[in-house]
C-alpha cells in the first residue's frame, strides 16, 4: 500500500487534480485571497487553508464536489444563500459540474475575517 503523500503547499495540492478541477480550485483560491488579503496560506488537515488569527476557511476537491469549510458560523450566517447546496455544520458542497457561487464565497470569507479579527481583539484585551 502506498503511503499518502504529504502536501506542503496549496500549489502542490492543486496540481494533483485534472486540469479542469485545477482551474476551479485556482479561481476559488484567488477569490479567497482577494477577500482576505492579509490571510496566510497553509495546508491544514491536508487541505488548502487560509489562516488569519486562526483558521479562516479550508477548501478541498472531492469526487463530485468542491468542499468549502468556513466554520459553523460561516455556514449558519449564510444559510439562506447556501440553501440550494448540501451543507453540514461546518461545510458546504458545491457540485463540480456547476459554476461555484464566487460572490457568496467572497462574502463568507469577509464575514470570517471580521469574525476572527473581533475574536483576536477581544482575546488581546482580556490578556492585557
Amino acid at each position: 500500500m502506498e503511503a499518502k503523500k504529504t502536501i506542503n503547499s496549496i500549489d502542490e495540492y492543486i496540481i494533483q487534480f485534472p486540469i479542469e478541477v485545477q482551474a476551479i480550485l485556482q479561481k476559488l483560491r484567488d477569490v479567497i485571497k482577494e477577500s482576505a488579503p492579509e490571510a496566510v496560506e497553509k495546508i491544514s488537515y491536508q487541505m488548502p487553508t487560509f489562516y488569519l488569527h486562526g483558521n479562516l476557511v479550508h477548501f478541498a476537491a472531492n469526487k463530485n464536489h468542491i468542499g468549502f469549510y468556513p466554520a459553523p458560523s460561516g455556514i449558519e450566517s449564510f444559510k439562506q444563500e447556501l440553501s440550494q447546496y448540501k451543507c453540514s455544520k461546518g461545510a458546504v458542497q458545491f457540485p463540480k459540474d456547476k459554476p461555484l457561487p464566487y460572490e457568496i464565497i467572497s462574502e463568507i470569507v469577509k464575514f470570517r475575517v471580521t469574525e476572527n479579527k473581533v475574536k483576536a481583539e477581544a482575546k488581546s484585551k482580556k490578556n492585557k
